[in-house]
């Protein structure tokens, strides 16, 4: 199994040498979307493993765990990989027709591919140490990105990005140093055991706190999420859509991965804390952009919303509810990525991105218009589209248990974004162009509208076959959660893992 797990973070590491060998040719574009088809395949081929075998894992260069270094994929691991390498391949061909050749020369498909190694790396490892070493590569390449272009709102806002981001990353570490001197291990399968039988709770309880914090913050839950509408309505739109679709999806990741898995004891604090902070983070991300009147800034303000939703499921923690989360990280990473670029198409198309100033998107490009309209209505949960089936089955879990507030909070939010979506079709598609423009496709080149529509056609067709094609999502997905909630075989896994000549190490030969 090592090559299986490790080939899908080794891919974009490959491509991103290749592309800053390139990066004074026009080739890097070309590079970096073949190396993006190159992972979705290597993506596949390792879903299918965990389909047939359930959890795999391995241990690098031949050490036991929890000595070595763990590769480790259940059902989410490897769906959240395999819709990285989607969205990856997506943007990529996307960004042939944004990122010029002077971006180019500056690393940017370099920066690029290295993110999406990172995140890859992050839904594989196995122990909290790596994790924090792949957040720091994500760190270090999101920050690249934003300044690649050199404008002055993109610099400041990626100030605002990496100050914010390196707090939550400091706090990463001292947790991640305290649970070490704690319990002797870092491996996520041995925390478990650890955590558990470490005499001290109200340390471990501590500790939990200050990984929910720095996770909290890259999930851009309430109230740590300030940093990102300072910053993802700056850089090119391509960035825009790889940030808004994969970036903060890894923090809540992280905070479904820690909160099953390793700190389980005092779920009645942790959990209830969660609870809360998801219902502020629904209704604060979705008020501030009922606010808003740039097209992008209103994505982005719905990014913090709809991560409330998915903390929502982590914190209910039952089968259905995690299994809602489970099924709407997936939808929304898809339908929140395509609303991106179809804002990079309408601000090349009519000049800018604030609706005042923009129009007549329906009447001289309506396939623009429909495809705007299947995002727009899955996020706000129209059926028969994805996001009505997520929406569904976590405000289902919610009224199970008698919370008949959350779950009309998680309405409202519902409500009040059908509310935002609206306005950007009556501003932007509805109007007309306040400046007499007819935003036509047919102002772009031939290769223009095939590399801008094509990503946008695909994750639409994606948004629409979840929709009308749930039942085998949502077994996928009910598998992923009873994984969660029930991690034996997790354990299993890891333990009995072994590298290429790897053999049982005992404490004591060490």
């Amino acid at each position: 199994m090592t090559w299986i797990l490790s080939l899908p973070i080794l891919l974009p590491f490959i491509t991103a040498a290749a592309t800053l060998l390139l990066r004074n040719r026009k080739g890097a574009g070309r590079i970096s979307v073949l190396g993006s088809a190159a992972s979705l395949l290597a993506a596949l081929v390792l879903l299918i493993a965990v389909l047939r075998h359930g959890v795999v894992a391995t241990q690098m260069s031949g050490w036991a765990a929890p000595f070595g270094i763990t590769l480790v994929s259940d059902h989410l691991s490897a769906a959240m990989v395999l819709i990285t390498a989607i969205i990856s391949l997506a943007i990529a061909v996307w960004a042939m027709a944004e990122v010029g050749q002077t971006s180019s020369r500056f690393g940017w498909h370099t920066l690029f591919q290295t993110l999406i190694g990172g995140v890859t790396g992050a839904f594989l490892t196995g122990d909290l140490f790596n994790l924090y070493v792949w957040f720091e590569v994500l760190l270090i390449s999101s920050f690249g990105l934003l300044v690649v272009g050199g404008r002055r709102q993109a610099i400041d806002g990626a100030v605002k990005y990496v100050t914010l981001n390196l707090i939550a990353t400091v706090l990463f570490l001292c947790a991640a140093g305290l649970l070490y001197g704690a319990t002797g291990t870092l491996n996520m399968a041995d925390l478990r055991q650890a955590v558990a039988a470490h005499p001290d709770q109200g340390l471990m309880t501590l500790i939990a706190m200050m990984l929910m914090i720095g996770f909290g913050m890259k999930a851009a839950v309430f109230p740590l999420f300030f940093w990102l509408p300072a910053s993802y309505h700056t850089p090119h739109y391509a960035v825009s859509a790889l940030f808004a679709g994969l970036l903060t999806k890894v923090g809540v990741y992280a905070l479904m991965r820690v909160f099953t898995l390793i700190f389980v004891g005092d779920q009645g604090f942790t959990h209830e804390i969660l609870l809360w902070v998801a219902c502020l983070t629904m209704l604060t991300g979705v008020l501030g952009a009922a606010a808003q009147s740039d097209f992008r800034k209103i994505l982005s303000f719905h990014i913090i919303s709809q991560i409330g939703y998915m903390v929502l499921g982590l914190a209910l923690m039952t089968p259905l509810a995690l299994m809602g989360a489970v099924f709407y990280l997936v939808h929304h990473i898809i339908v929140k990525a395509n609303l991106f670029l179809i804002a990079g198409i309408s601000q090349r198309l009519t000049g800018s991105s604030d609706l005042h100033r923009i129009g007549g998107l329906y009447r001289s490009a309506p396939l623009l218009a429909v495809l705007f309209l299947v995002p727009a209505f899955s996020l706000a949960g129209f059926p028969p589209l994805s996001g009505f089936w997520a929406k569904f089955v976590l405000v289902k879990a919610a009224l199970e248990p008698g919370m008949w507030l959350v779950a009309f909070i998680a309405l409202l939010t519902g409500l009040l974004t059908i509310f935002s979506m609206t306005k950007i079709w009556a501003e932007a598609f509805w109007k007309p162009h306040p400046d007499g423009r007819e935003p036509s496709l047919a102002r772009l080149s031939p290769r223009a509208r095939v590399l801008l529509l094509g990503p946008v056609i695909a994750l639409a067709a994606m948004t629409v076959l979840i929709g009308i094609w749930p039942a085998p999502f949502a077994d996928f997905a009910t598998t992923a959660a009873e994984q969660l909630l029930t991690p034996d075989a997790y354990l299993d896994a890891v333990f009995n893992a072994a590298g290429p000549e790897a053999a049982p190490v005992a404490p004591e030969a060490l």
